[in-house]
């Protein structure tokens, strides 16, 4: 101000003059603006830390997932055909194992391919609207994979603690409606989260310490405040999380009352066998969703993380068909007969 107002004593010659400095701050202010805009919204890709930085590491490890995918893959689309071509497994326990096998195709198909290229390729890059799109798709697969397992315990229920009301209340039209519901809740989930995501700037840094683009990582990165979405995921995950896990053990405390009461020893072990690889299931897989969603911000850890999301995003798609299906008799005589027909053909 004091170099201005000096000019601006001296005449028109430097009154002009005076205007042309004033013009190029007001123009170099205008840029400094713009470059800050710019700078906020310059993040046109995310760089996915991943498990290992080291060569020799990323081999094994691509060895070892590439493994498990296609394990998990097989796995259960085997269980899907065989239920599928096996009429005597056409009950409604069954119709849900398909529904949580299609789950689990869909989750680990977001999450590990991306991961088996980085391995190969050592390119950790994806694009913005593709980091974006994989959270979308598998915080859609985490809610339905949460609700499709209290509905499974709730068919558990109604069949030992009511049989003679299950086909009633499990009919058909009953399940069909369970399934479509759940997936349309998953949907309207995921799009709320993602929603909130979209509004958020990405401008300090570029780099996720996970191997995917989960919601966690994603917060914590943003540079916007983002106490709107941590609310809402808090919220949604008491609602889903720890809803859904309340409502299957309060179905499970009833059965094993139940099964208590079953005088014969045949009878309790028959029931425990059907209920307990579920059980299973449902504590590895709450336990590790609850953990990463509903805990404050402050005790973010990214390494913690990482191996808690193997639990509920790789384990459990691969762990699923191989419990359900080597724990039941009745897959067993299904798949037999399915190998049957293959041969048959053949």
């Amino acid at each position: 101000m004091i170099y201005i107002g000096t000019i601006l004593i001296s005449g028109d010659k430097s009154f002009h003059k005076a205007a042309v400095i004033r013009e190029k701050l007001n123009s170099e202010n205008t840029s400094i603006n713009r470059i800050e805009i710019k700078n906020r919204t310059t993040v046109m890709e995310f760089i996915l830390v991943g498990l290992s930085a080291t060569t020799y590491m990323q081999i094994f490890l691509f060895c070892i997932f590439i493994t498990i995918y296609v394990t998990a893959l097989s796995a259960n689309f085997i269980l899907i055909l065989t239920i599928w071509t096996f009429r005597k497994l056409h009950t409604p326990m069954y119709f849900f194992i398909v529904n949580l096998s299609l789950v689990n195709v869909f989750s680990i198909s977001i999450t590990i391919p991306k991961l088996l290229q980085s391995f190969l390729t050592g390119r950790k890059t994806i694009s913005f609207h593709g980091c974006l799109t994989q959270a979308y798709m598998f915080i859609w697969a985490v809610g339905t994979e949460l609700l499709h397992l209290s509905f499974m315990a709730f068919d558990r229920y109604v069949a030992i603690c009511h049989p003679l009301q299950y086909p009633m209340i499990m009919r058909k039209e009953v399940c069909a409606c369970i399934a479509i519901g759940v997936w349309m809740v998953g949907l309207v989930n995921t799009s709320t989260h993602s929603g909130l995501l979209n509004q958020l700037s990405f401008c300090n840094s570029n780099v996720i310490n996970h191997f995917f683009c989960d919601l966690p990582p994603l917060l914590h990165l943003s540079c916007s405040d983002p106490s709107l979405n941590v609310y809402v995921l808090s919220a949604s995950d008491w609602i889903l999380g720890v809803g859904c896990c309340g409502f299957t053990l309060t179905s499970y405390l009833f059965i094993i009352r139940t099964i208590f009461r079953i005088r014969s020893t045949e009878g309790k072990k028959k029931a425990f066998s059907t209920c307990s690889s579920h059980f299973i299931i449902v504590s590895i897989f709450y336990s590790s969703v609850i953990y990463t969603y509903i805990r404050p911000s402050s005790a973010y850890s990214p390494e913690q993380d990482k191996i808690v999301a193997l639990l509920y995003s790789v384990v459990t798609p691969l762990a699923n068909p191989v419990i359900y299906s080597l724990r039941n008799k009745d897959f067993k005589e299904g798949f037999k007969t399915l190998i049957g027909r293959i041969r048959l053909l053949e």
